[in-house]
């Protein structure tokens, strides 16, 4: 087939503009995220709403009307949601509900959002996809601390639209001057964060006053009701013409294939495209594009979740970002934002949490508290702790570098999550700020244009010439816990069956490829970087090569792990406890570490992280190196047989 149209317009390119308007076609479902204060009305209203444009089912108003006799009350149009039991009991909504129905020829899908002290935390994952909000206030009450904390929660979360709800109008018997007091009390506040068109609307949920049309006993108000506000509001468009975004969600193995799955945040996915995996910065052809259930096509848009299959086998993974190669994301591993706390206990500046973005997780920290920010004045100060409900401009450091972007330049990359002990306790959104992008030194890149050169023997030659694959077994462990010890035996025992073998070893690399190297936590990573590129190296020519090194990091050891196709890396953790392997100290190295006379010695002043998941390992204070030799051998084998079958 041709790659030309008979106008001369390349099938690629055309294949783009459909994408792009595809992606800016107006949809028919608009999120709603309903806000409130406890018991300032938010499932009444949406009880009444549900009544008034017809959406409730056949006898379900019968029913609420029995319900509410049986309980002693009015007609409560609160028992119109399919709500929990508890909820029903305690007279609050405790947790996020979707309501579905359909307004002026459009489906719209409500989230009841909690608004009760306890529920908060809640409120943050049913916000975050709205498309638009109803906050509602009591006209008995007026604006309450709360009521700011929701709108800069909304502010925070990248929801543009939103509409104040006056409710229980009859209390405050229909006052004008109760209205506008909220009104300009209110829209001052929003403007005042950035919202640009603000309504404010007077009602009664329970009598249906302004909620479909104005009301007679507010002649004053000459805006419009709470459903034709609704009529107003938009979906968010998907921001197609926006750089590639697509979080790796999930990969599978199918039929000899590997699926990336994901979501495309933003942008357009094709067929042929060149896509860059951030972090760490692995590249490669987009082969196909697979869709559940939908049709066909050679491109994907921002919006849809697809998986892809690529031209060549690499390693990647859960959390990792697809780009375009020329428009990656910023890689750090440092980066201001700005958060919002939700805990009863206040956020301090060193301790861990875990942070969440897109599909990406990793443990940090705050290293700075710029400046907290009262939310209902918008002043700002300075502290040294982040009490609940309280928004700061902050510094954060991740354990590793992740993939982010500017807030301001694509909302859904830089929109994150704090995590503390398995419960969110807190949100924010990045401010690239004037930090580096990690990208040139993740990918070891320094010079420019450069490319990489591809030769005529590939890797499954190699396994078909001599029977196996090039590998790298990586032993870590305390100094004198036996790495050097098993590796040695390892690698005599490999020669003698015919594995071609080399050994690295630690001592050995420092004393030509790492000669100009020290013991500080940064020559320590560029020295476990060097011998993990000359690994991957001997691992390429089919060598089976055998790094020994104290490597303490978990994270610089995965950096190599990444660096390898799945399978090639073997991590073997050498578990001694610290007195035998002190017992063993012949250089006098723990004693000196003691002493004071070394500093920043791995098991005495410096911490070490053992492998969570190796794939061996052996414990040489109790097995003997022979049990040790034979296990990996065992392994090796097993991988090796796998490939052949």
């Amino acid at each position: 087939m041709s790659d030309e149209t008979a106008k001369g317009t390349p099938v690629r390119e055309r294949g783009e503009a459909e994408a792009v308007a595809a992606a800016r076609r107006p949809a028919d479902l608009v999120r709603v995220v309903m806000l409130g204060h406890v018991d300032h009305g938010k499932s009444t209203l949406l009880g009444r709403m549900l009544y008034e444009t017809g959406n409730l089912p056949e006898g379900k108003l019968e029913q609420i009307r029995a319900v509410s006799q049986r309980r002693g009350l009015e007609l409560e149009w609160a028992f119109a949601l399919d709500a929990l039991q508890a909820e029903r009991n305690q007279g609050i909504t405790i947790d996020a509900a979707h309501v579905w129905m359909r307004v002026g020829g459009r489906q719209y899908a409500f989230i009841d959002a909690p608004g009760h002290e306890e529920f908060i935390r809640n409120m943050v994952s049913g916000a975050s996809s709205a498309d638009a909000a109803l906050l509602l206030i009591d006209a008995t009450e007026g604006v309450s601390e709360q009521s700011h904390s929701h709108a800069y929660l909304l502010r925070l979360l990248g929801v543009g639209r939103v509409a104040v709800v006056v409710n229980k109008m009859d209390a405050v018997a229909w006052s004008r001057d109760v209205y506008e007091r909220i009104r300009d009390e209110f829209t001052g506040y929003l403007h005042g964060l950035g919202f640009e068109t603000v309504e404010v609307v007077p009602i009664s949920a329970r009598g249906g006053d302004g909620v479909r049309a104005a009301s007679e006993r507010m002649p004053w108000y000459e805006g419009p009701s709470v459903l034709e506000v609704i009529e107003r509001f938009e979906p968010r468009r998907p921001p197609a013409h926006a750089p590639l975004r697509f979080p790796l969600q999930d990969v599978y193995k199918f039929d000899e294939r590997r699926l990336l799955a994901g979501r495309v945040e933003s942008g357009v996915l094709r067929v042929g495209d060149e896509l860059v995996f951030s972090p760490w910065n692995k590249t490669g052809f987009v082969k196909s594009i697979e869709r559940w259930n939908a049709p066909d096509r050679p491109y994907a848009v921002a919006g849809e979740s697809v998986a892809i299959t690529l031209e060549q086998q690499i390693f990647v993974e859960r959390g990792q970002i697809a780009s375009h190669v020329d428009d990656a994301p910023v890689e750090t591993d440092v980066f201001d934002a700005q958060v919002f706390w939700l805990r009863p206990e206040p956020l301090r500046p060193g301790q861990e949490y875990t942070l969440r973005l897109t599909t990406q997780q990793v443990p940090c920290r705050i290293v700075r508290i710029r400046e907290v920010i009262d939310v209902a004045t918008l002043e700002r100060r300075q502290a040294s702790e982040i009490g609940r409900h309280q928004v700061a401009e902050v510094t954060i450091r991740t354990r590793h570098p992740i993939a982010v972007d500017d807030y301001s330049e694509l909302p859904a990359t830089g929109r994150f999550v704090l995590v503390h002990e398995g419960i969110n306790a807190g949100g924010g959104v990045i401010q690239v700020g004037n930090y580096p992008d990690l990208r040139p030194q993740l990918s070891g890149l320094k010079s420019t244009h450069i490319y990489r050169t591809h030769g005529r023997v590939s890797r499954e030659e190699r396994f078909e010439r001599v029977g196996y694959h090039g590998r790298v077994i990586w032993f870590t462990g305390l100094s004198g816990a036996g790495k050097s010890t098993v590796s040695i035996a390892l690698e005599r025992r490999l020669f003698d069956l015919g594995y071609m073998t080399y050994r690295l070893d630690g001592d050995n690399v420092r004393h030509g490829l790492s000669a100009d190297l020290g013991f500080s936590a940064e020559d320590r990573r560029e020295h476990i970087r060097r011998v993990g590129e000359v690994a991957k190296l001997f691992c390429d020519a089919g060598v089976i090569v055998l790094v020994a090194l104290i490597s303490p990091y978990a994270e610089d050891r995965e950096r190599v792990r990444r660096t390898l196709r799945e399978g090639e890396f073997i991590e073997v953790y050498t578990a001694c406890p610290l007195e035998v392997c002190e017992e063993r100290d012949v250089k006098g190295l723990y004693a000196a570490a003691r002493e004071g006379r070394i500093r920043g010695f791995t098991g005495i002043d410096a911490p070490y992280e053992p492998p969570t998941d190796p794939e061996i390992t052996i414990h040489t204070d109790r097995e003997p190196v022979e049990h040790c030799v034979e296990r990996i051998l065992d392994h090796i084998r097993a991988l090796d047989a796998a490939a052949r079958r």
